[in-house]
Formats: C-alpha cells, sequence, structure tokens
C-alpha cells in the first residue's frame, strides 16, 4: 500500500522538477512512511514521485519508481497484488529469470515485460492503481482495478498532465488549477460524494474502475480510455454454470487466504455483524495463531456494538482489542476531515471509521474488512422497502403519475409542509419536505434505475441546484445499471459500481491511510464478485432477507444466535452534535456573509435549514453535514496535512 503522484508537461517549467516531485510525494506521506522516491525521464519533462507503505518484501528491492529488467518501462504502484506468486511462477516457466526481490511491483513489471501493459492487467487480482512510463511507445499508461478500491486523479492543467492517489499530491504543483466544478459540487451535494469520474476541481477526473489510460507523446492534451473490466460483462460472459453455497464458500476461503499474505503484522476489522464475522472465521480456521480483531465502542448505546463483537471474537478465539469511544473523542476527528478526505465527503461513519483504522494501527498494518457484503448478497434494509413502493407507483397510470410529479416541482416549501400536514405526515424533528419532495419527484422516473437514485440521495435534482449556484443542467449519478434486471438485483449493480466505489472504498481508503494502516477487502476479489453476481437471486435474498448465502456458510464458525439481531450501523448522533456539541463551529462555516462572499452555495437556503434543524422543526443533519464538509474543505484548502 502507498501513494504516487506524477507530472508530465508539453513545455519546460520555470521550477525545480525534483523539488516539485518531493513536494507531491510529501504531501500524501501518510499512504507511505517507510521510503519515498522520485524519477526524472533524462529527456522529457516528465516525473514520478512515490512514497511507500512497506507490506511485501520490506527490503530496499521493493523501492519505487522502479524499471522494468528490460528497460522498456518505470513504473510507479499503490495497492496489493494477491495472484502475484501464481504470475511469478507462470513468467519462470516461459524463461529462466533472476529476481532482485519478492514484491508484487517487480512481478508487474516482468509480465509487462513479457505480455505488455494491456495484458498484463487484465492477468491482476488484487486492488490496485499504477502509473507506466512505456519508453518504447513513448506513452504514459494507467490503470485502476475493477472497483476502485484504489483511487487515481488525473487531468490536464494547461500544458501539464498531473496525476496521483490523492488531489492534494496534485495541488502540490505549481500548475494545479484550483476551479471548482459546480456540477460535481452539485452532485456531491445529492449523494455525499463527488461521483465517478467527476471531482471537485474542474480540470480533474477520477480513472473509472476497470479502465485503462493512455496519454501518447503524438497525440498531447487527450487522454485515451478503455474499458477492460466491467460487471455485467464479465458476469454475461462467464459459462453458465450452476452455482452454490458451498461454491461461494470455496470462493472466500481463497480469497481470504490470498489476501493474509503478508511480511508485517495483519488483522481484522470485527463488527460482529455478518459479514466481518465470516471474515474473521475465514481467517481464524486458515490461522494457527489467534487472529488480532479491532472494533471500537461508543458511550452512546444507540450507536454501540462492540458487545456483539466482544461475543464473536470470544467464540472465535481472537486476540481482541477493543477501545470505548467518547463524544469527545469522535469529536476530536472533525477539524482532520478536510484534510482527510481531500475533497468534499460527507458519509459520517467516516468518523468511527477513522478512529477503529488508527486503533489497528497500533498493532498491525494490514487489516481485512467484510466490506461488499450488503451489496453483493443484498443486505442493505432499503431494498425490500423500495422494491415495494416502486411495484405500488407502477400501478398508478402514467398520466397521473407525471402531473404530481409537474405539481411538486411548483409547489413552494410551505406548500409542500401544509400538504404534509393533511397528510398526517408533518411531526416535529422529522424531514417530512424532504420525503414529500422526493416521493413527488420519484413520481415522474421513467425506469427503476432514475427512482433509486431517490433513495440515494439528500436532495432531489431539482433542490441540487437550487443549493448550488450555476450548476443547471446537472445530471444523475453515470451509474444506470440493467434494466432488464428485477429491482433487487438491479439496486445490487447500482451499489457496487457506484455506491461502493464513491462512497465506501473511499472512506475505508482515506481512513486507513491516514493512519497508514493497509486495508483488504475479501469479498471484492474478482472471482467472488462474479460467482457472487451469477448465483440466483434466491440464493441470496428472500422474503425481504438478504445474505442468505453468507449465513449459511457463517453458520459453519459462528452460532446464529450471537449474529441475529437489529443492526446498528456505523454511526455517530451527528443531528444532537449539530445543535449542540459542534453547534458553534457550525455557525462559523454557515455565516451568511462569508457564503455570500464565496458564491457557490444559496444562502437563504442554507440559513434556513440551519434555523430550522437548530429548532427541531426539521431534521436537516444529512443536507448540513454534505454542505458543512464543503465549507470546512474550501477553508483548508490552503493548509497541509498533519
Amino acid at each position: 500500500m502507498c501513494g504516487f503522484a506524477g507530472f508530465f508537461a508539453r513545455v519546460q517549467g520555470d521550477f525545480n522538477c525534483s523539488e516539485v516531485l518531493t513536494a507531491m510525494g510529501n504531501a500524501i506521506r501518510h499512504r507511505g512512511p517507510d521510503d519515498a522516491g522520485i524519477w526524472q525521464h533524462p529527456h522529457l519533462h516528465l516525473g514520478f514521485s512515490h512514497r511507500r507503505l512497506s507490506i511485501l518484501d520490506l527490503s530496499a528491492a521493493g523501492h519505487q519508481p522502479m524499471l522494468s529488467a528490460t528497460g522498456r518501462y518505470t513504473i510507479i504502484f499503490n495497492g496489493e497484488i494477491y495472484n502475484h506468486l501464481s504470475l511469478r511462477q507462470e513468467v519462470e516457466t516461459q524463461g529462466a529469470r533472476l529476481w532482485a526481490g519478492h514484491s508484487d511491483t517487480e512481478t508487474l513489471l516482468a509480465c509487462m515485460d513479457r505480455y505488455g501493459f494491456a495484458a498484463t492487467i487484465a492477468k491482476l487480482k488484487g486492488m490496485f492503481a499504477i502509473a507506466v512510463w512505456d519508453e518504447q511507445e513513448q506513452q504514459l499508461l494507467f490503470a485502476r482495478d475493477r472497483l476502485g478500491e484504489k483511487p487515481l486523479y488525473l487531468g490536464w492543467c494547461g500544458d501539464y498532465l498531473l496525476f496521483g492517489s490523492e488531489l492534494k499530491a496534485l495541488r502540490a504543483h505549481p500548475a494545479f488549477d484550483s476551479r471548482i466544478d459546480r456540477h460535481a459540487l452539485a452532485q456531491y451535494m445529492r449523494y455525499s460524494y463527488v461521483p465517478t469520474p467527476r471531482s471537485i476541481y474542474a480540470a480533474i477526473e477520477k480513472l473509472p474502475p476497470g479502465y485503462i489510460a493512455s496519454v501518447s507523446l503524438n497525440r498531447p492534451g487527450s487522454i485515451d480510455k478503455t474499458q477492460y473490466w466491467s460487471l455485467p460483462a464479465a458476469v454475461a460472459a462467464e459459462p453458465q454454470q450452476e452455482t452454490s453455497v458451498e461454491g461461494l464458500h470455496q470462493k472466500l476461503r481463497e480469497a481470504v487466504q490470498s489476501q493474509m499474505i503478508s511480511d508485517v503484522p495483519l488483522g481484522a476489522f470485527l463488527s460482529g455483524g455478518v459479514d466481518s464475522s465470516l471474515i474473521v472465521g475465514l481467517m481464524q480456521s486458515m490461522s494457527s495463531q489467534p487472529v488480532k480483531t479491532f472494533t471500537i465502542g461508543f458511550d452512546v448505546q444507540e450507536f454501540n456494538e462492540a458487545g456483539y463483537a466482544a461475543d464473536v471474537a470470544r467464540h472465535l478465539g481472537t486476540e481482541h482489542h477493543e477501545m470505548m469511544v467518547s463524544g469527545a473523542d469522535s469529536l476530536a476527528v472533525v477539524p482532520r476531515l478536510s484534510q482527510m478526505y481531500d475533497e468534499p465527503f460527507a458519509d459520517s461513519s467516516q468518523i468511527p471509521t477513522y478512529l477503529v483504522s488508527a486503533l489497528a494501527r497500533q498493532h498491525v498494518t494490514v487489516t481485512l474488512s467484510g466490506d461488499g457484503g450488503d451489496e453483493l448478497f443484498a443486505g442493505y434494509s432499503r431494498y425490500p422497502h423500495v422494491d415495494a413502493k416502486w411495484q405500488q407507483q407502477q400501478k398508478l397510470p402514467a398520466a397521473l403519475r407525471h402531473s404530481l410529479a409537474a405539481l411538486g416541482q411548483t409547489l413552494l416549501p410551505q406548500q409542500l409542509n401544509l400538504l404534509s400536514s393533511r397528510l398526517g405526515l408533518q411531526g416535529a424533528g422529522n424531514n417530512t419536505l424532504m420525503k414529500v419532495s422526493k416521493g413527488l419527484a420519484g413520481l415522474a422516473a421513467e425506469n427503476f434505475a432514475d427512482y433509486y437514485q431517490l433513495f440515494l440521495t439528500h436532495l432531489t435534482q431539482q433542490q441540487s441546484q437550487q443549493l448550488v449556484l450555476a450548476a443547471e443542467g446537472v445530471v444523475n449519478s453515470a451509474n444506470t445499471g440493467d434494466s432488464a434486471e428485477n429491482p433487487i438485483t438491479q439496486m445490487m449493480y447500482l451499489d457496487t459500481a457506484g455506491y461502493m466505489t464513491d462512497d465506501i472504498l473511499v472512506k475505508v481508503d482515506r481512513a486507513s491511510m491516514a493512519a497508514s494502516l493497509e486495508s483488504r477487502v475479501p469479498m471484492l476479489d474478482v472471482d467472488v464478485i462474479e460467482y457472487a453476481f451469477r448465483m440466483p437471486l434466491s440464493q441470496k435474498y428472500q422474503q425481504g432477507t438478504g445474505k442468505i448465502c453468507l449465513r449459511q456458510i457463517l453458520d459453519q464458525y459462528v452460532p446464529r444466535s450471537l449474529i441475529e439481531r437489529p443492526k446498528k450501523g456505523f454511526g455517530v448522533p451527528l443531528a444532537r452534535w449539530l445543535r449542540h456539541e459542534l453547534r458553534d463551529w457550525a455557525d462559523t462555516l454557515l455565516d451568511a456573509k462569508m457564503l455570500q462572499q464565496q458564491g457557490y452555495l444559496n444562502v437563504a437556503m442554507v440559513s434556513r435549514m440551519w434555523r430550522e434543524h437548530l429548532d427541531g422543526t426539521a431534521d436537516w443533519h444529512f443536507q448540513l453535514w454534505n454542505i458543512l464538509m464543503f465549507q470546512d474543505w474550501l477553508a483548508s484548502q490552503d493548509t497541509t496535512y498533519s
């Protein structure tokens, strides 16, 4: 696990290249505190910077940037290739080779020398973001793993192509273009994150998961992209072999075993839920020593699941580490979030995710997590609810649905409040205005994908355009799913391609990397993903209950009585904090004069939300957290990460 950055220029800059490369690397030192390296092309305005967190091959033989044996490829790489040992054996069978070390980076370069860049990427199983200079073809090449576990930003800022693991590395370059993309900002206000491929900056984009990109000296100024993997295509291309719960069990065992390879101490996050308990159960069954497990508990019982995790840990015999967190501990993280997450990001579970990562880093350098179970196996409680509402809506005549939706767009907030009151929906602290607005907007949805977007967002598209000034014409997230699938399966596709990539994986990557901890996700092994989506829905979801197959596998490791309970979620009491502990901080960031001067947000709309939240007539904490995380991020742009 590492971080990298670099640039390519069409013209000679008036700055010291090595100093700039060093500054870009230092900006992401937290991603790799163990080693640093830079490389400059002898004839071109091209340079790489790398920060290393040593996981495999702790010696100098794993140092990056690294040159291939033939001299054709120079690489900087962030991630882990779990099948690199089998790839080494494959290369060795095709000719004798002397290895300098045993890092997966060296394996990557050997494969590229043998097969080429694109063919090598297609062979990889792992999490990765890669940048390579191909001296023979005079091309810069980039690749990102299939679901985007590792981040990769790139874009042209005038005559300079800038790229790296985090935006703060790009900002360290003197040519960086800091103009904010207002369409991206409006999407962020809807989703709590900036959906791929946009970034918060107009000049910079995220390379989508499953893509390769190239920049050729023959075509300066452009970035050519090719998709090497997509979930629907991969599932459709597989032979229609029979699937089974035991077949999934074997795939999960293989994924966990491959991800337990490490030259440094390794452990796992354990919440006591189905997903993390299954991963830990598999790990412990393959380990001769107690697995190190980590959880945090909260002094607010509503959010505390530490006791459940401790029960599972005792049953499995792990070396369990638990830390009880007070409100003050959580609040102390808030000032760090804008720098930690690098662009506006407002999933409030980012706070406990960082705290458990910091706890784990005191004992290990690598952790495994259970992320992915909800998306791959229909685990979200919203699935049956959304499915039922969609089925009900389809019974209404299309003309009536569109008429009601059009009426909803013309109603003022006061009229919507009156309507909700007439319907008996109004109540203190209950944001019925938003529910009614989204419900009316959903009536206009032509397909299920558009309808589901409303359940993933905190504002309608119209409201996000009202909130963000000069953001007209912004569209929904690009992830549309497959309209031929039934609603439950389509929600899994949409969440895997969108919410998983841009929320869950971003949250875990930035939180763990801020603690210099590597986090691995066995359920996102490509073989597990493809097998899961080939399984009949009935093996995953029955009568409103998801994860059927995971529960059946978990029964072999943990008694059902330790697992079956209402899910609390990994949250914090944000609504209350904004009214009390965080009120002064929020008041400063929501100052009307400052908002007016900045010119990004609708001052009257923000002030109304804040006033109604404080007096308890509405609960706007999701929307306000989005606004506050943007405001705090905006204020932090001239500061450095610490």
